[in-house]
């Protein structure tokens, strides 16, 4: 078991004082079987009424509603987990999908449809030419042995780059620059998934980085794309890293595109031009 303690922290500064719409905060880890939130503490500057809800994929969201207005939005969270997935390899898949091309059965393909549709549907032929060149030789193929493949591939032939604009690149542009933040290249993953008839989700989470940071403690915010597997269920795959997903990787928000699962969201109403300065900070480390 790790335990591990996040610390996010997101800084709107304005030029002048500004009215602060809702916003939709989504910072805490996804607990099941192998994470357990030990504690968690939420400090929203200026004061704000905050009504939790679970989304249609039960990610945990935070509406905060504010009272009066400022010139600093300051949203500080803290949470510590318990992270039981140790041994991310410890899975056995069912028989019939062992080896690809196989079919989901009646009642899973029903449930999966929307994690089977394509976000960006355009970029199809770009996809089956990178998959015939890049992934695919010969068939069948142990299932594993093709997602393993093909996240390799990712992390090989495209370069990681940190993007700060906002957004996610559609897989045809990640092919065409051969480089791409996490996000873009989770959602490349994902859709080449998609692509091959296997369902798959993006996950928008935290990344400790015990052996690379830069300085203990460092984390960062992370993303990666799950797959589902008939047995062991939902396995995440990080083509950045690359690697299965594990006791490193806390999943907070999944989604079926991946533009909906940004951790602070909202709007505000100041003076006409208004640019606020935006600073993030994240810690991940062991406690």
């Amino acid at each position: 078991m790790k335990r591990l303690q996040i610390d996010h922290l997101t800084e709107y500064h304005f030029a002048a004082s500004s009215t602060l719409m809702p916003h939709r905060l989504m910072l805490r880890p996804r607990e099941d079987h192998s994470v357990r939130i030990a504690s968690s503490a939420l400090s929203i500057e200026p004061t704000a009424t905050l009504r939790w809800q679970r989304d249609p994929l039960d990610n945990s969201v935070a509406i905060a509603t504010f009272a009066a207005p400022g010139d600093v939005l300051r949203i500080a969270s803290r949470v510590v987990i318990e992270h039981f997935e140790e041994t991310p390899l410890d899975f056995i898949v069912e028989a019939p999908a062992v080896s690809y091309p196989f079919q989901y059965g009646t009642k899973d393909a029903c449930l999966l449809q929307p994690f089977l549709q394509p976000c960006w549907p355009g970029d199809g032929s770009q996809l089956d030419a990178w998959l015939a060149r890049d992934v695919l030789s010969g068939s069948p193929i142990e299932t594993f042995v093709l997602l393993d493949r093909m996240n390799r591939a990712i992390h090989n032939r495209y370069r990681y780059t940190v993007r700060e604009e906002p957004g996610v690149q559609s897989p045809a542009t990640t092919l065409a620059l051969r480089a791409g933040s996490c996000r873009d290249l989770a959602t490349l993953f994902m859709e080449a998934c998609r692509r091959l008839g296997l369902a798959s989700r993006f996950v928008s989470g935290y990344l400790h980085c015990p052996t690379h940071a830069p300085a203990p403690g460092v984390g960062a915010t992370h993303a990666w794309a799950d797959v589902y597997l008939p047995g062991p269920g939902w396995k995440g795959f990080d083509p950045t890293l690359p690697s299965l997903a594990g006791t490193d990787h806390i999943a907070v928000a999944v989604a079926q595109h991946p533009e909906d699962v940004p951790p602070v969201a909202g709007a505000f109403l100041g003076p006409p031009g208004q640019q606020p300065e935006l600073r993030v900070a994240v810690h991940v480390m062991t406690v």
